[in-house]
Order: structure tokens, then C-alpha cells, then sequence
């Protein structure tokens, strides 16, 4: 076998120079030099160790200390709740909600193996202060009282400003939401296309909820729905009250469970009975209606959390306060979260959108599947549907 031979480090002529002979003071400052080049490389070595060591549980477990169970199976430190002592009588329709720490964002996987709600999958710790929180979402005959009292005007029964639909025709832009339909026998349905689900109805509003000839006679109990952002707010502003921040809805919703997959626990039917208003069925065409529902259910239909709250997942989606950013979890404050400054989201970068909670009458194992507690969603504060609308809560005094 032939060796190579080792190359020239320069040209083939080239002769070596004659080295310069130092002075014994600048050989012992060469020395020197060399000296305290490693001892600052060894210095910077040691320092990395040190500061490791020192903050390596706050590096490792951000969020608190972790410990690892039989099978391997990594779970935080149990969260602490306050004391549940209401700071004094209820208000009326509402329920105390305590406060306290809760791990915040869901770890619900798809078939894959990923997270099923990557805008939910940073687990974080979060303490949110107590409050005060309706029993009930909002409903059709306490919304009425609210339009009689102050003549308002939901943004579904105004006239559309043209500035915001540049393409449609003066003639087209009549007060309209949308509304869900099931698909034509047969048609081919794309799930990542809504729109063969939706349909624009002018004349469609609180009142009436699928569209002109429909009504509330009879669903005054029935959530109201058809309500945007902006009439969640106004509504509040009347009752005193104001909408809740995400952090506030997910830690009411979870009813003082850890880190369960829904309002009641971990599986979706208990004793085979659904314990929320949701889509049974192949989405969006068949419903089976197993738990009693087309669409949206009287209030208080199921059984309420450990909270006393009633239709904290299914029935319809409703308003939080907060901007709606996918990716807030990895910045968010640990102590009473207000949502980002602005809202985003990447599908409609120029949509401003605020955070939606607990899912809807439309949600389906193959579909949404947003009545996981973890979960989120976000709607544009203009836009109204037949599946969307709010809850209020009310600052402990």
C-alpha cells in the first residue's frame, strides 16, 4: 500500500527563515501571555460549570420541579389553588371561581404523535386571582333585556361598511352572518375549506337565527348566538360585568382538575353518555345526534363542572378578552395573563382576532374537536355565526 507523502506547506524553493532570538524579558512575557491565555479559557470553563449547576432546576424545569413516576412518565408539582371562600354573597347568575395556580395549554397528541393543538402545547404554569363568573352562557332572553334597555344594534344587523368588503357590490352589502349548512348529498368536502359548510346569510341575527322566517320563540333559554366581539363587550359594559381573560376561562373551565383533557376528566363519554352539546357523527355531513342536539342546547343541559359552571365545552364558542397570538404561550406572564398587545394569525395575517373558548355544537372527533378544555380558537371581532357566544365575569370587591 503507498503513502502519501506529507504536502509542502508553501513553494517547492521556498527556504526556511531563521527564527529571531527573544530578549530574557520578552521570552518570560511570552511566557506569561501564554499563561493567563489558558487560565482565562480554563476561568470561562469553570464559570459555565458553576452557573449550570447553580440554575440548572430553573433551566430544566421552567414551569416547576418535575419528578419521574414508575413508567417513566414525566409530571409537574400539583398546582396550588386558593382557599374556595367567596369574598361575600353571590351575584346574581354567577359562581366564585377561587384562583390559584394551574398548568395552562393542552398535551392531547394527533395519530402521529404531535401536538393536536399546536397553538396550545406549551404547558405553563399560570395564577390567576379569583373572580366571579356566570353559571350560564348568555342567553337569548337576558340579551333581549340588554336591546330593550339600550336600543342596540348587533354588528350582524348593520349594513356592512364597504371600506371592509372592497370587491363586493353596494348592491350585495345587506346586514348578513353566517350560518352553518350541511353539505349537498354527496358533494365532496374538503375539511380544510369551510366554506362549503358556511353559508353567507343576509337578514341571518340574534333574532333570527337562521335567517329571515326563523326566530327565538321558544330558545329563550338557548344561548344567544350571532354575536361578534365588539356586541360581547357592550353587553358586558351594561351588566357591569366584562369578558375573561383566557387564562381566567381555561382555569374556571378545568374546574380545579390538573392537567385533565376536559372539563369532567379524560374521557370524552363517561358511562357512554356525552356530557356536552358536540357533533356525533362524520363531520359535516352526518350528525347523529347522540347527545340530543342538532344545534345549540337550552343552558344548563349537562352537568356542570366542579366549579358550578354549566357548557364550559360544546354548545357555542365564547368571547375571552384576550388578542389572539398562536404562539403567546412561549412569552406569557406566569401571574394573571392579559394576551398579547395585538392580535395574529398566520392563515389571516390581516385579520384581527380575538381569542375564542370551549368549542360548539359543530366540533367532532374528525373535526374542531375544541371541547378539550387545553384547546383554543380565535374569531375576527367583526364576525358573527350561529355557533359563537359569551360568558361574563365580574371582579371579586
Amino acid at each position: 500500500m503507498k503513502t502519501k507523502k506529507k504536502p509542502h506547506s508553501g513553494p517547492a524553493n521556498q527556504t526556511s527563515l531563521p527564527q529571531p532570538t527573544l530578549t530574557p524579558r520578552q521570552a518570560a512575557l511570552e511566557k506569561l501571555y501564554r499563561f493567563l491565555k489558558i487560565a482565562g479559557f480554563i476561568a470561562v470553563i469553570i464559570a459555565v460549570v458553576v452557573v449550570g449547576t447553580i440554575y440548572s432546576e430553573q433551566i430544566l424545569y421552567p414551569f416547576g420541579k418535575k419528578e419521574l413516576p414508575s413508567g417513566n412518565q414525566i409530571v409537574f408539582r400539583e398546582p396550588k389553588l386558593n382557599p374556595n371562600k367567596p369574598p361575600g354573597p353571590a351575584p346574581d347568575g354567577m359562581v366564585w371561581i377561587p384562583g390559584g395556580e394551574f398548568y395552562m395549554g393542552c398535551e392531547a397528541e394527533d395519530d402521529k404523535g404531535g401536538p393536536a393543538f399546536p397553538d396550545a402545547a406549551e404547558i405553563h404554569l399560570v395564577y390567576v386571582d379569583g373572580f366571579w363568573m356566570d353559571k350560564y352562557e348568555v342567553t337569548n332572553a337576558l340579551f333581549a333585556k340588554f336591546v330593550e334597555a339600550t336600543g342596540y344594534v348587533t354588528w350582524a344587523e348593520k349594513r356592512p361598511d364597504p371600506k371592509d368588503f372592497p370587491h363586493v357590490p353596494l348592491k350585495h352589502l345587506d346586514p348578513f352572518s353566517l350560518v352553518f349548512k350541511v353539505p349537498a348529498k354527496g358533494e365532496k368536502v374538503d375539511l380544510r375549506n369551510h366554506r362549503s359548510w358556511w353559508d353567507i346569510r343576509y337578514g341571518a341575527s340574534w333574532q333570527q337565527p337562521e335567517g329571515p322566517g326563523s326566530n327565538i320563540k321558544g330558545r329563550e333559554n338557548h344561548p344567544v348566538v350571532h354575536v361578534c366581539y365588539y356586541d360581547a363587550v357592550a353587553y358586558c359594559a351594561w351588566a357591569k360585568k366584562r369578558l375573561p381573560t383566557e387564562a381566567e376561562w381555561e382555569f374556571a373551565a378545568r374546574g380545579g382538575h390538573n392537567r385533565k383533557l376536559f372539563c369532567w376528566g379524560d374521557d370524552l363519554k363517561v358511562k357512554g353518555k356525552w356530557l356536552c352539546n358536540a357533533w356525533q357523527g362524520k363531520f359535516p355531513s352526518q350528525n347523529t345526534k347522540e347527545d340530543g342536539y342538532e344545534t345549540t342546547a337550552p343552558v344548563g343541559s349537562y352537568p356542570h363542572n366542579d366549579y358550578g359552571l354549566y357548557d364550559m365545552a360544546g354548545n357555542v364558542w365564547e368571547w375571552c378578552a384576550d388578542w389572539y397570538q398562536p404562539e403567546y404561550y412561549a412569552d406569557s406572564p406566569e401571574r394573571n395573563p392579559q394576551g398579547p398587545k395585538i392580535g395574529f394569525d398566520f392563515f389571516e395575517p390581516g385579520a384581527a382576532k380575538r381569542v375564542q373558548r370551549g368549542g360548539s355544537f359543530l366540533c367532532a372527533e374528525n373535526y374542531c374537536a375544541r371541547y378539550v378544555v387545553g384547546s383554543r380558537h380565535n374569531g375576527e371581532i367583526t364576525s358573527a355565526a350561529n355557533h359563537v357566544g359569551f360568558r361574563c365575569v365580574m371582579d371579586a370587591k
